[in-house]
């Protein structure tokens, strides 16, 4: 399971593990399930990373005068 130790990376590599496990077809349901579990558990510690880290670049993004400059990251 995911811990708040890993990182980011490490969560995104072990959840194309994950797929790749519940792709093959010797993976039986009891295992299809608690690795569907683990990934799901993955997924978001993942998401709320990249919402922590998108808060922190906006953080930054912040003027002297406090005013908050908020840049499109597709830029």
């Amino acid at each position: 399971m995911a811990d708040k130790s890993d990182t980011l990376s490490a969560d995104l590599r072990r959840l194309e593990e994950i797929v790749r496990s519940l792709e093959s077809d010797d993976t039986d349901l009891d295992k299809a399930l608690a690795l569907f579990e683990e990934g799901v558990t993955r997924l978001r510690a993942a998401r709320d990373r990249l919402g922590e880290a998108e808060a922190r670049v906006q953080k930054v993004l912040e003027d002297a005068a406090g005013h908050l400059t908020i840049t499109d990251f597709t830029e």
